[in-house]
């Protein structure tokens, strides 16, 4: 693996009295693609939420770049300030779009760079504008989010996402909230992206998407990584029970 861009070491993480994630140990390499599975409530989206502290550990540690945080035992907690320097490092996708409905497709990708990086707005357009070309969508520089389908809608979301020059992508079910023709739209821009040596963090069902793209994939049970390696080795021949099982329905559709 190349020098390590994200490390997470014996990351804990409960809710009242649900532990969703029991010490797990994870690094992701400098412009390495890594794909999370495993079942509903396995603690993959909240693993991927510890990445940039939008969910504060409660024990471990986590790295990102040069940037290094502790958790647990009397550690103190980043200030806002830290917070927001660490969460600038990465770019986040979510499931739903949580575009600003009263501003075009081309506004919603100005806001980052405006608001946050305070780049003159002139830069900010052209910036913009190059962005949502990368993700095939120029021509809706001007359309308002009700005027655009569920696909271009996330494409927006990650041109935003992208606006803000990240080191890092992290992808929450990015295509789980859309139908099914639109999916492979989304899909195409990831692929893309991953082509071009962007650090990713991907949580997704779409397994066939996760063995030809990712570098590697983890599979999660029980906030537990189970099994973690090159793609189409966890994905063609796992070797544990626990992730046969799991990948089961997955197979049976290919020989199907």
């Amino acid at each position: 693996m190349s020098e390590a861009m994200i490390e997470v070491a014996a990351l804990q993480k409960r809710f009242g009295d649900n532990t969703v994630l029991r010490s797990v140990d994870m690094k992701v390499g400098r412009g390495e693609v890594v794909a999370l599975i495993g079942p509903s409530g396995s603690g993959k989206s909240t693993l991927l939420r510890c990445l940039n502290l939008l969910v504060v550990p409660d024990g471990g540690a986590v790295r990102m770049g040069e940037r290094r945080f502790t958790f647990g035992g009397g550690a103190a907690l980043p200030g806002t300030q830290a917070l927001a320097k660490f969460r600038a490092a990465t770019g986040m996708v979510f499931q739903q779009f949580n575009l600003f409905p009263h501003k075009t497709a081309l506004e919603n990708v100005m806001e980052g760079p405006v608001v946050v990086r305070r780049m003159a707005r002139g830069e900010a357009e052209t910036l913009a504008r190059e962005l949502l070309g990368k993700v095939g969508l120029s021509d809706k520089a001007d359309q308002y989010p009700s005027r655009l389908s569920g696909g271009q809608k996330q494409r927006v979301a990650i041109a935003r996402a992208l606006a803000m020059q990240p080191e890092v992508m992290l992808f929450d079910e990015a295509t789980s909230a859309l139908d099914p023709e639109l999916v492979g739209e989304v899909l195409a821009v990831m692929q893309a992206l991953a082509a071009e040596g962007m650090t990713m963090v991907i949580v997704t069902h779409e397994v066939a998407f996760a063995r030809d793209v990712a570098d590697r994939v983890v599979f999660l049970r029980d906030g537990i990584i189970i099994e973690d390696g090159p793609a189409r080795q966890v994905i063609d021949a796992p070797r544990e029970e626990a992730t046969r099982a799991f990948l089961s329905h997955f197979h049976r559709q290919r020989e199907s």
